[in-house]
């Protein structure tokens, strides 16, 4: 699709912006409306899970929750921070960073911002998959269980199969249908998630809470770091996907506050409920590890089961649906000349790969889940401190979209900036962040010693923010230190050039 292309919505519904600026006659609606998609995103059992695992790097109750707590308020605050492009350039979030990175040099950063995004999808909806196939069989055992417990191979496929079908149709659809049925989702989940916590929480060992030392200061920071990773930082490579349809005047600070409430609302009342459930029963953490939907919904009373296991998966395609719906964008913002319908449909065949993975080859959920977070986070948060510091200089130049064009047309094919300070903060984040999944053990912990490696400091992969802040403050010094700013090029349209299509 072209950058310079009149973008609308087609009869059928279907959404036809792609990586060009959303015009201003389609722009509409209110920072309101992002709590929502937000809030739907992340009102997820899964949530619960979340507070399991920061309490399980060696804190007490009342420190998992206020690391967790600030963890996930810092992070999600930098996702709305990154949100205000949306609205000021019409652009979404991996298109912007052309403006950074140049076009071309934009496709590294974008591509592995497409393969975070196609992984959190991937456990999303194998996540999904599993907790429709274990509703079929527990209600059904003699034909869609497998005789010891658990669901027959061809019940997960086929949830897997309807699951993946759902999501990518409503993907399809664009930004208007499906920011008007995650407002829907968002009521439903979170209702029923309520009702959850009505069961689970007279289940909580209030004794027993107390029983946890105190973990250590670096301890303490750990458990930030960990929050930061599970919810924020993966979400900065596209804050602003759905911010770009609002008007180009919207209030900076309604976007920040809608959006940093949306994310961290949910998670937080959720961080809450797992840690104080593991807190008194620590071998449900061992359980969640391998099964984190299964091991909490294993709590409920049959009646209830059934209803909120559809209601789990009603939750998790929606975080699917917004996710794959950003990824088909991600795809277009390396240069892959698709349309998003296109892309989406790629989309499906990469996580069916995935979650064959993940389903079949993966012996441990949690260890093959933190260890793709520590990975592509560390490029993440990179990419998030430079966006960060960059947003200075698109601001002093009137947050012109033409910075995000080739060079010639008002942008740059490459900044060196940019790419230096990624690599950088890239190299240097990998060396510091573990992987307990042997397959992503080899790229990872190179600058830790033994002791590191195996202790608190590689755990709550401090690499993450350790990356964000050194890619964002290698650029902020070559930019506005040593004056190193490659500026942009419109010569081509100084020179009289017309005629010119650029294809994204």
């Amino acid at each position: 699709m072209s950058n310079d292309a009149p973008a609308s919505t087609a009869p059928s519904g279907v959404e036809t912006n792609g990586v060009n600026p959303v015009p201003d006659a389609e722009r509409r609606g209110t920072p309101r409306g992002l709590f929502a998609i937000w809030f739907a995103w992340n009102i997820s059992i899964l949530g619960i899970s979340y507070g399991i695992y920061v309490f399980g790097l060696g804190l007490s109750v009342w420190q998992a929750i206020i690391a967790g707590t600030l963890g996930y308020l810092v992070s999600s605050a930098l996702v709305g921070i990154l949100a205000v492009g949306g609205p000021r350039t019409g652009l979404p979030t991996l298109v912007q960073t052309r403006m950074a990175f140049g076009v071309r040099g934009n496709s590294v950063p974008a591509f592995f911002a497409y393969l975070s995004n196609m992984g959190w999808k991937v456990t999303i909806i194998t996540l999904a998959s599993t907790t429709g196939a274990n509703l079929f069989s527990t209600l059904w055992p003699g034909v869609f269980g497998n005789g010891t417990g658990g669901s027959a191979w061809y019940t997960i496929a086929l949830w897997f199969v309807v699951v993946l079908a759902v999501t990518m149709t409503v993907s399809v659809m664009g930004h208007a249908f499906i920011m008007k049925i995650e407002v829907w989702i968002s009521w439903v989940t979170g209702l029923m998630t309520l009702a959850f916590l009505g069961f689970i929480v007279p289940q909580i060992r209030w004794d027993h809470l107390g029983d946890a030392a105190s973990g250590s200061p670096i301890t303490f920071l750990g458990g930030i770091i960990m929050a930061m990773t599970l919810v924020g930082i993966g979400f900065l490579n596209y804050g602003g996907d759905f911010a770009r349809y609002l008007p180009s005047s919207t209030s900076a600070r309604g976007v920040i506050g809608w959006t940093t409430a949306g994310l961290s609302v949910p998670v937080v009342l959720l961080l809450v409920v797992g840690v104080l459930l593991v807190g008194g029963d620590p071998k449900l953490g061992s359980a969640a590890a391998n099964d984190p939907i299964g091991a909490l919904t294993a709590l409920l009373p049959l009646w209830f089961f059934i209803p909120f296991s559809i209601v789990v998966v009603v939750s998790l395609v929606s975080a699917a649906i917004t996710g794959i719906y950003s990824s088909g964008l991600a795809l277009m913002a390396v240069g892959v000349p698709l349309r998003r319908a296109v892309t989406t449909a790629i989309n499906a065949l990469i996580i069916a790969a995935g979650a064959f993975y993940l389903l079949f080859v993966s012996t441990s959920f949690l260890a093959t889940f933190q260890s793709f977070l520590s990975l592509i986070a560390v490029m993440m948060g990179t990419l998030g401190g430079i966006q960060l510091i960059d947003f200075i200089r698109q601001r002093r130049r009137g947050w012109d979209p033409a910075l995000a064009r080739p060079r010639g047309l008002g942008g740059r094919n490459g900044r060196w900036t940019a790419l230096l300070s990624l690599a950088i903060g890239t190299v240097v984040g990998l060396g510091l962040v573990t992987s307990a999944d042997p397959n992503f053990a080899h790229v990872t912990g190179f600058l830790l010693t033994e002791g590191a490696r195996t202790g608190v400091i590689g755990a709550s992969n401090i690499g993450v923010v350790v990356a964000l802040l050194l890619g964002g403050g290698s650029y902020a010094f070559l930019t506005f230190v040593l004056k190193a700013d490659p500026a942009p090029d419109a010569s081509a349209l100084r020179s009289g050039a017309d005629g010119v299509r650029v294809v994204a």
